[in-house]
């Protein structure tokens, strides 16, 4: 409760004052308003990882940033939210959230399985990487993406270069597990270039533009501008990504360079930001300019304020995306295992669910309950005691001598 303090100094006249008339109208008391300074010395932040993986049709984060309110929401309950580019990036449109941390997938898996550090930093120098493909109109376009990132917003992009040789991305549907996926035939073009930049300019993070064919994707096409399917371009661009991170351990996201697609009066709103502008570009020099560097997890590592996977409360992902390398690491933690959340409304093509998988998850409707969860496990509540009839009485565990001579335990129920 805030409390009040009466300023009596004003309510009689000063010692001495021969000056002061009794006929004086009262002087207004004064009164003093604060609440109390709360401060949580004693606990250390809450911290969130969100995962939505890539290409895999997500019912929320398949599409164009859709994802970017429940990181809002999220980012608003915790102390600090560790997400990907799939969850940040919505083309022309981005949210600045400063306990956010956006971290690239591969560097992500890595940082799950204890392997690598995110170390906070307030500024990093970003390079642009072009591909020799792009045409000139387009190229230029992208240029001014740049520089009106730098002149609008003060983002240190630094310098770009072009590749040596096209790209020439491919990109397709896997038919057995019905992600997008994809290839580049010149990956040492792109090593080539993300070297040039990080020895001359000494850039610390990269984006990539790289030039995506204009081929029809026919009915993929038109349900993705629906807001069905699958995001056909994701999966090769997580393949750029993870090829320049796993290389140089330095953040890195990709942007397409596609031409614009003609007018269409069914677009759905969970696409509409790809389709707003001429490139995909703005949201990714955002990400990268304030994204945390990557480091291999070491007692150096530790002493620079770095965040370890032991500091993860909670993760929260679709429930049948629970199968890749970062969800089984966090899912399988010895260490302070962290509280694995799923989504039943979030669907994917994908069917890695925690009963498949073996893995201990809460399992809620929707992202509603989700931020309801996180909230009461931040707190210190059983996230079930705020349920109707779902606190039974409580076990007991019974110590049972074991034939090699150890003792070994058993839980029963109290009756």
């Amino acid at each position: 409760m805030a409390a009040l303090h009466l300023n009596r100094s004003l309510l009689s006249p000063p010692a001495g004052n021969r000056f002061f008339k009794k006929s004086r109208p009262p002087v207004a008391p004064k009164f003093v308003c604060y609440a109390p300074q709360h401060t949580n010395k004693w606990k250390r932040d809450y911290t969130s990882v969100m995962i939505v993986p890539t290409g895999v049709g997500a019912a929320i984060g398949g599409f164009a940033g859709d994802a970017l309110p429940v990181a809002r929401a999220l980012s608003s309950v915790v102390d600090c939210l560790i997400t990907h580019p799939n969850v940040l990036n919505a083309a022309m449109l981005y949210w600045p959230m400063l306990n956010v941390l956006y971290v690239e997938g591969h560097a992500l898996d890595r940082f799950a399985e204890g392997l690598w550090v995110l170390q906070p930093v307030h500024q990093n120098k970003v390079g642009l990487v072009l591909d020799a493909g792009i045409e000139e109109d387009l190229r230029i376009r992208h240029l001014q993406v740049a520089d009106a990132t730098r002149a609008s917003l003060g983002l240190p992009v630094v310098e770009y270069t072009v590749t040596d040789t096209p790209l020439e991305v491919e990109k397709w549907i896997d038919c057995k597990s019905g992600q997008s996926t994809g290839a580049i035939k010149h990956p040492d073009s792109l090593l080539r270039a993300v070297q040039t930049l990080v020895n001359r300019a000494q850039v610390n993070a990269i984006a990539v533009v790289g030039r995506f064919p204009e081929d029809d994707d026919g009915d993929d096409l038109d349900d993705y501008r629906q807001g069905k399917g699958i995001d056909v371009l994701a999966g090769v661009e997580a393949i750029i990504s993870h090829l320049v991170v796993k290389e140089f351990q330095i953040p890195c996201a990709h942007a397409p360079a596609v031409s614009p697609l003609p007018l269409s009066q069914c677009l759905s709103p969970k696409s509409a930001a790809e389709e707003i502008g001429y490139t995909f570009l703005p949201c990714v020099l955002a990400g990268l300019s304030k994204a945390p560097q990557y480091l291999i997890k070491s007692p150096e590592s530790l002493e620079k304020r770095s965040i370890c996977a032991s500091d993860v409360d909670s993760v929260i992902l679709p429930m049948n995306a629970c199968g890749g390398d970062g969800a089984l690491a966090f899912a399988r933690s010895k260490r302070n295992k962290p509280l694995i959340i799923c989504v039943e409304e979030n669907e994917t093509v994908l069917n890695d669910t925690p009963d498949e998988l073996g893995i201990n998850a809460m399992k809620v409707s929707n992202y509603w309950e989700a931020l309801g969860v996180i909230a009461a496990h931040k707190a210190g509540i059983d996230p079930y005691s705020l349920r109707r009839d779902h606190i039974d009485k409580i076990r007991r565990t019974s110590i049972m001598p074991a034939k090699n001579g150890c003792a070994a335990s058993r839980a029963i129920p109290i009756n």
